[in-house]
């Protein structure tokens, strides 16, 4: 079980982040990153395909995501559906529980180009409680130099902006971001994260951050896991709003009710889980 002090809580809400140099073994994070090349060829342990399946081709190369593949790799799924995770944000959102709204593998090659910065809660807008936690967990060995994740220091505090331009590959990925400082009268500090493989970072959902090109000789891959509160339902008024129409096919009619299978409660202060969810983790589809 992870376990954060009061002083690195304090300085995640002070900061908008909080590098952790060890949040799983290095051994299970080499496990995980074992798993890229089957599941970004099609191969799924589960049978089931994640959400989405992102694979833009250029010359340079872009950045490679798939998203929840909880649903299609259990070596995936127990990481992102721990126990351990969900309370570690759950802490630092000040929440009495967290469920799961999406994760990410991304595999950023050699050259790779940048991921835009941008607000990760601009995206989740179709819920009535946007606000996210979010753990980026770092595959390999990351370097300022190697494309790795950069924060903007305190930026969750420079308010709601737009979603941006260009999410994959802009051509300046501090575009938006430099423009909303300026406007608003705030410094941009750009922190790179670099840690070990297993280490990695927790961010507040209206932190700016992004990636920039790989200039080293060899790939970055990585899993984020984003987390809303556990009591959240749909907000109808926003389904087409960020990814909404993307996740909103899990709405069900004449309801806001945020359904359990899709977005699981991996934590809650009780004690309390999805029903079958460690089964699910155990086992498989059941």
């Amino acid at each position: 079980m992870l376990e954060l002090s009061e002083k690195q809580i304090q300085q995640f809400r002070q900061d908008g982040f909080l590098i952790v140099d060890k949040i799983i073994e290095p051994e299970a994070a080499l496990e995980i990153r074992d798993r890229f090349e089957g599941l970004f060829s099609g191969q799924y342990e589960t049978g089931i395909r994640p959400d989405e399946v992102n694979l833009p081709e250029g010359d340079p190369p872009y950045t490679k995501q798939i998203c929840n593949a909880w649903k299609s790799d259990l070596a995936v799924a127990r990481q992102v559906m721990s126990e351990s995770m969900g309370r570690a944000c759950a802490q630092l959102g000040g929440w009495t529980g967290s469920r799961l709204m999406v994760d990410n593998l991304l595999w950023k090659p050699v050259n790779g180009r940048s991921i835009g910065f941008h607000q990760d809660s601009m995206y989740s807008l179709w819920i009535d409680k946007p606000e996210l936690v979010s753990c980026w967990l770092a595959l390999d060995h990351t370097t300022a130099q190697g494309g790795t994740l950069v924060y903007v220091r305190g930026s969750h505090k420079w308010g709601e902006a737009k979603p941006i331009m260009k999410f994959h590959g802009p051509e300046d990925d501090l575009k938006e971001v430099r423009e909303w400082a300026d406007t608003n009268g705030f410094e941009l500090e750009l922190v790179p994260i670099e840690v070990p493989p297993g280490g990695g970072a927790f961010h507040d959902g209206w932190l700016w951050h992004g990636s920039r090109v790989n200039q080293a000789d060899v790939p970055r891959r990585s899993l984020a896991m984003h987390y809303f509160q556990d009591d959240i339902e749909y907000n109808p008024e926003k389904m087409t709003v960020g990814n909404g129409p993307i996740y909103g096919r899990y709405k069900k009619f004449g309801s806001n009710v945020v359904d359990e299978s899709h977005f699981p409660i991996v934590y809650r202060e009780d004690g309390y889980r999805s029903p079958g969810l460690d089964e699910y983790l155990e086992k498989g589809v059941v």
